[in-house]
This record gives C-alpha cells, sequence and structure tokens, in this order.
C-alpha cells in the first residue's frame, strides 16, 4: 500500500478524496502552471454560487514565466509570504466589489462569495494534481495603486498555485512545517442544533 502524505486528511467521516489531499504547502517546486490548468481553475471559479449571481470576484493573475510581473506581484506580499511565495508557478490577488451590481446597494455576501470561488478554484486545482496556498498577508494598498483597482473594490487576499516539493531533499524550516499532520476542531465544537454549544451530532469513535 502506498504511504499517504502526512497531510493527507484522516476525516471522522466519510469524505470526496480530494478534499482529504488537498492541503496548502510551503515549499513548493519552482516550475511554472501550464496555461490550460490556469484556465481550467479559475472557470472553475468563474461557475460558482453568488448571492443575486453577483460574481464580486477579481482575479489579478501573474504567471511565474513572466519573471517582470510574478516579481511585481510578489512584491505586494508582506516579507513573511514572499520568503516561499516566490516558488510558485503562479500568483493570484483577490479584489472583492462591495456593492451590487444591479442596485448598487451593500454587498454583504460579497467575501462570503469571493470564499466560495476561491474553494471552487482549490478543489479543481487538486484534482489537476496543484496545490493552493492562500494568503491575507499583503500589501493590499500597494496592490491597489500597483494594478489600478477602481474605487468599490478592495484586494482581499494572495493565492500561490503550484506543485508541492515533495523531493524529500529539502530539510529547511519550510519543508518542516509541510511534514506536519494536519488537524481540525471536531464537529462537536463547531457544530450546534437547539441551543449554542449544544452538538449538533453525537460523537463517535473514528473508525
Amino acid at each position: 500500500m502506498t504511504q499517504q502524505h502526512p497531510k493527507h486528511a484522516t476525516p471522522d467521516h466519510p469524505i470526496h478524496e480530494l478534499i482529504a489531499h488537498r492541503w496548502s504547502p510551503y515549499a513548493y517546486a519552482p516550475r511554472p502552471v501550464p496555461e490550460a490548468d490556469l484556465e481550467t481553475c479559475l472557470e472553475a471559479a468563474r461557475w460558482a454560487p453568488s448571492s443575486y449571481n453577483d460574481q464580486p470576484w477579481t482575479f489579478l493573475l501573474a504567471r511565474r514565466q513572466d519573471e517582470a510581473e510574478f516579481e511585481t506581484m510578489l512584491s505586494c506580499l508582506l516579507p513573511g509570504n514572499q520568503a516561499w511565495a516566490k516558488d510558485a508557478g503562479a500568483l493570484l490577488l483577490t479584489v472583492v466589489r462591495r456593492r451590487f451590481a444591479h442596485n448598487g446597494n451593500p454587498n454583504k455576501a460579497a467575501e462570503h462569495d469571493i470564499g466560495l470561488a476561491v474553494g471552487m478554484l482549490v478543489v479543481q486545482a487538486t484534482e489537476l494534481g496543484l496545490h493552493v496556498h492562500q494568503m491575507i498577508g499583503l500589501d493590499a494598498e500597494k496592490a491597489r495603486q500597483t494594478y489600478g483597482v477602481p474605487e468599490g473594490h478592495d484586494v482581499l487576499t494572495a493565492i500561490a498555485i503550484g506543485y508541492a516539493d515533495t523531493s524529500g531533499e529539502r530539510t529547511d524550516d519550510l519543508a518542516a512545517r509541510d511534514a506536519k499532520a494536519r488537524s481540525r476542531r471536531a464537529l462537536a465544537e463547531s457544530v450546534y442544533s437547539g441551543r449554542w454549544g449544544h452538538p449538533a451530532f453525537e460523537e463517535r469513535e473514528r473508525p
């Protein structure tokens, strides 16, 4: 039997294999992502649900093979994220539009909906053998100025897409972080019913 990567989830209940397999690396293999795969990932994001079908998301893309553009986007990240994201195959910035296009009213679901779009992208990327790491650590105002993001839109997050370095040859801190197992709270700690703090499901022993 093939040994699973330590980041492979051990769920308490059955889930899709793509979800179990998904994880966010710090150590990337410095190679570009094929154009067709980038298009497929962003097409998956395009078909995400959104309130009133408003689609309040925009993505700014920098490909690794376009060195100048890649460095420009990399410079919008905070230094701690630049240190590892420099090896990604592509970088994205997510931009959220705060008001509905059809009536100009505030869209309280805008960030929720952009999260759904990125979730779709992440699952599609995983199916293609890619790995995605999302970041909140960026200089949003610098990104706004650099890319001319208009009023009413906010740069929200950054995303690294590429191939995890699973060669086993790296011994740096990034590889050590990637070797740690994933964990999540039990459902009983985050799904309630009837009143706050009352678990919606009975706890079961892990199989």
